[in-house]
């Protein structure tokens, strides 16, 4: 039960950080495309890493949680 839920959460987390790597890239093509300026850019891509930032952050707080909890 523990690794089903465990293997769970990993997935959705998976599937935030794969998003926003998405968009990450999307921004890039649209920024090469010129569809808008560098301090757009660059306030978007922020605001995108920031978030990624935080899902890692995250992920590494609850394994360790987890390892204390079966430890």
């Amino acid at each position: 039960w523990i690794a089903e839920k465990i293997q769970e959460r990993t997935d959705t987390e998976f599937d935030a950080q794969e998003n926003l790597n998405k968009r990450l890239l999307s921004l890039q093509l649209a920024f090469d495309l010129g569809e808008f300026g560098e301090e757009e850019f660059e306030a978007e891509e922020e605001e995108i890493l920031l978030k990624i930032l935080a899902l890692e952050e995250e992920a590494s707080r609850e394994a360790e949680a987890e390892e204390v909890q079966l430890a």
